[in-house]
């Protein structure tokens, strides 16, 4: 592990993906429920989308300010994270990030997707682990 932790996030989850997830700081408190289940609950693959997301924007920022760009209003990057099983594989996941940045060049954006892509926490700890699509939109 890193000598050099910047942030450790803390969460506890209980009953699964019949349960509830709560942050130590109480700044996240959300009820669980499985993929197309009824019920006001979100469930791991939208959690997992959400902060990969999230995180890539930053990530894009970062690369967008080494090449002297800054981030068009209305960056966007709509995660699709699916859950699937097959009978050699069991479960899997396997995700697209559509990358929306209106108003730059294609290939100042790809330049942009490019450089998001090999410094993202989340895309690093991805690559070679599930199947990833990333597409400029």
């Amino acid at each position: 592990m890193s000598s050099n932790v910047l942030y450790t996030g803390k969460t506890t989850t209980t009953g699964g993906r019949n349960g509830q997830s709560r942050s130590d700081d109480g700044r996240l408190d959300i009820q669980l429920t499985p993929p197309g289940a009824p019920g006001a609950g979100t469930n791991p693959e939208q959690l997992f989308g959400a902060g990969w997301s999230a995180c890539f924007i930053g990530a894009m920022g970062f690369a967008a300010q080494s090449i002297g760009v800054r981030l068009p209003a209305g960056t966007e990057v709509q995660a699709d994270v699916d859950l699937g099983s097959t009978p050699e594989r069991g479960y899997f996941l396997q995700a697209r990030l559509n990358v929306s940045l209106p108003g730059l060049d294609r290939d100042t954006a790809q330049a942009i997707v490019d450089g998001a892509h090999q410094t993202c926490p989340y895309s690093k700890a991805t690559r070679g682990n599930i199947d990833v699509a990333i597409n400029l939109i």
